[in-house]
């Protein structure tokens, strides 16, 4: 078991279980308000990408602020967490995510969203090192996984923000008035829930007393590989599924954003069985049947780019994507010897690369060669997946703990 997950165990074991069940609630509600803010972001790129003037290579330019931003705090994350304790740093940062989240939509220039979008990247780093770590620490408490469930807070947070964008869409709002009535809520959700979070302070290890990234662990490297390729399929879907239904499959606008709520609805179901999944044929098999899947979907919607073959092969991607970002950082945070949080930022480090890479990259490869090339090559990664799992030899013994 990792570093300070026993320490804690010991003060929850006499709680009453329906203390415990408001914990996970907790948790979850936090993995929602995370995935809320990003997914109302996302749902209103095609909006903010026509309201500024940009072309596919414009709005890949801008997007790359983000891991810019990711990046720049990057080696601070896991550290704070690890020294003032989770719980503060999640407040802390999800309050300042749903924050940055308003500013988004206050840009009248190409530098404005710019500026914004690395604020933005630097606060989706630092809450999503701490709530994911709040997942580890509330697992622990737990005689069953259930990562992947607090995972699909975070998806059903996605579809959840697809639908209110097409209400905010239908009211003809505005994105900024939409991302401060958003915001508003979740800083309500934040307050609300912050007594209930698990309180964990680790002692001051080596790790956290070094200076810049973590030294990193071979095991924690190809976990980050792995999640590297799931997220940079993940990113994609993200920031670009509204604008393939827009250019590619050609959808009327009341349906652009229908590929991203089919691939949201999928993910969020995948996740929510994924811990009965991953029990009953076991981590290895699943995630690369994962690979597979995710290869599949986005290949299908290049070769039949039409509103229904186009959902239901987004839907297979949200299916295959589903499992391995939990699995990947379930198994992180209970490497032994290692703090969670900085488990977690060894892992995320490679992880989110993809996830905030791989979207500016697209945009770059469809000006050159058009989107569908774009989407074809994501889709390569997906097998990528299927191979690594199969041949690195250096995580097999995580696959049957």
């Amino acid at each position: 078991m990792a570093t300070g997950v026993l320490q804690y165990k010991k003060q929850y074991k006499d709680v009453k279980v329906s203390y415990l069940k408001r914990v996970r609630w907790a948790v979850s509600l936090y993995y929602f308000s995370m995935g809320l803010c990003f997914a109302t972001w996302a749902s209103r790129i095609p909006d903010i990408k026509t309201s500024l003037g940009l072309s596919e290579a414009d709005l890949g330019t801008v997007l790359f602020a983000i891991p810019f931003g990711q990046l720049f705090i990057m080696p601070f994350s896991g550290r704070l967490a690890s020294k003032y304790g989770s719980h503060k740093t999640a407040v802390i940062g999800i309050s300042l995510y749903v924050i940055s989240l308003t500013t988004l939509g206050l840009g009248t220039e190409r530098w404005h969203l710019l500026l914004a979008l690395f604020f933005f990247g630097m606060c989706s780093n630092l809450t999503n090192i701490s709530v994911n770590t709040q997942g580890i620490y509330a697992e622990g408490l737990y005689k069953r996984a259930i990562m992947s469930s607090f995972h699909g807070a975070w998806s059903i947070a996605g579809f959840t923000g697809a639908v209110i964008s097409l209400g905010m869409t239908a009211l003809h709002l505005s994105p900024l008035v939409h991302f401060i009535i958003v915001s508003s809520v979740l800083l309500i959700v934040v307050a609300t829930n912050f007594k209930y979070l698990v309180r964990v302070k680790n002692k001051p290890t080596e790790q956290t007393k070094k200076k810049g990234f973590p030294k990193l662990n071979p095991t924690l490297m190809w976990l980050g590989v792995i999640g590297f390729c799931c997220m940079l399929s993940e990113g994609i879907m993200f920031d670009w599924s509204g604008v393939y239904f827009k250019d590619v499959v050609k959808a009327p606008a009341s349906l652009v954003v229908l590929g991203y709520t089919s691939f949201m609805l999928m993910m969020a179901t995948g996740r929510f069985l994924g811990d009965r999944v991953v029990q009953r044929f076991g981590r290895k098999k699943v995630l690369q049947v994962s690979g597979c899947l995710i290869s599949v979907g986005l290949l299908s919607a290049v070769l039949l780019p039409y509103i229904v073959t186009a959902a239901l092969s987004f839907m297979l991607v949200g299916i295959g994507v589903s499992t391995i970002v939990p699995t990947v950082y379930s198994l992180a945070g209970r490497t032994p010897d290692i703090a969670p949080s900085i488990a977690l930022t060894m892992v995320s480090s490679i992880s989110f690369l993809g996830f905030m890479l791989g979207p500016p990259v697209i945009g770059y490869i469809a000006e050159a060669f058009g989107l569908k090339i774009s989407f074809a090559i994501i889709g390569i990664f997906g097998f990528g997946i299927t191979i690594m799992v199969t041949r690195i030899k250096s995580i097999g013994h995580l696959f049957i703990r």
